[in-house]
């Protein structure tokens, strides 16, 4: 039974953990975690990626994407 209760009390101490990090005397003090600002600009930059294949035939066609170097199709997505 106890290891069963095991994972429950580890999740009970973290998030006791992150609630006394997430209260302070006032908002203003508060600044956003670097690990946090890296993940947030590669999620970004990963969006902006595939959105820029995804919609490749659109931008080719309003000249915005010229190709200097052209990939191998089969390197693309589908």
């Amino acid at each position: 039974m106890l290891g069963q209760s095991r994972p429950f009390l580890r999740m009970i101490s973290w998030l006791r953990a992150v609630r006394v990090l997430l209260i302070t005397p006032e908002p203003a003090t508060r600044e956003a975690s670097p690990l946090l600002v890296l993940t947030v600009v590669v999620l970004m930059l990963l969006v902006a990626i595939l959105e820029v294949d995804l919609h490749r035939a659109d931008l080719q066609a309003l000249g915005l994407i010229g190709d200097a170097f052209p990939i191998d199709p089969i390197f693309m997505s589908p």
